[in-house]
């Protein structure tokens, strides 16, 4: 592995407790037989990831229990409750000191984006003053890469269920939009009707 390709480490955000889905936590729901978060793990390194650090709350002893997580970084976020964009700073914030000049974020409950996504996303790192999202038709989406220079600005306009999308949106000119749509579906495990989603 080349230094270049180590400064980029996926950050998949799994703390969710399904609040819609009557309380079921996303890292846990089946897909494919096995629980959600081994899929987002799996396309962050089948993407180009090395170093994955995945952001639990919800039920996080039990995700250790049952999901297969060996070789990634669990990152606790103790106030999972209050939204997403606590998760995101949790995991930006275990990134501190590790060398990592980019985080590509991924979410637990985006199953149909995978590794050739990711890839796409990944390639277009450039340095430290990335900004890059995925695109769908043009309409940016996940996964998205922060470089670190942005790292304490996006943590502190993550609040409540928004990530990056205030950040990446007052910085729009500066996005690179990486189109996926072509290799990935971006839909969200959200309600009991997006279950038909899972296999």
């Amino acid at each position: 592995m080349t230094e270049y390709e180590d400064q980029v480490a996926g950050v998949l955000l799994a703390a969710g407790g399904g609040r819609r889905l009557g309380g079921r936590p996303k890292a846990l729901l089946t897909h494919h037989g096995r629980p959600l978060v081994e899929h987002g793990v799996r396309a962050l390194r089948a993407g180009g990831c090395a170093r994955v650090h995945v952001v639990l709350g919800a039920r996080a002893g039990t995700v250790r229990e049952r999901a297969a997580l060996d070789g990634c970084v669990l990152v606790d976020n103790p106030e999972w409750e209050r939204g997403m964009g606590t998760s995101l700073r949790a995991g930006l914030g275990s990134l501190a000191g590790t060398g990592v000049r980019a985080a590509l974020v991924c979410l637990v409950d985006q199953p149909g984006i995978g590794g050739a996504a990711v890839a796409r996303v990944r390639a277009a790192f450039r340095d430290g003053t990335s900004l890059v999202s995925a695109a769908y038709d043009g309409v940016r989406g996940h996964p998205v890469l922060l470089g670190d220079t942005h790292w304490a600005g996006v943590a502190a306009s993550a609040t409540g269920d928004r990530g990056a999308r205030a950040y990446l949106k007052e910085r729009a000119a500066a996005v690179t939009l990486v189109e996926c749509g072509d290799v990935a579906r971006p839909y969200d495990i959200d309600t009991a009707a997006d279950l038909a989603h899972l296999e």
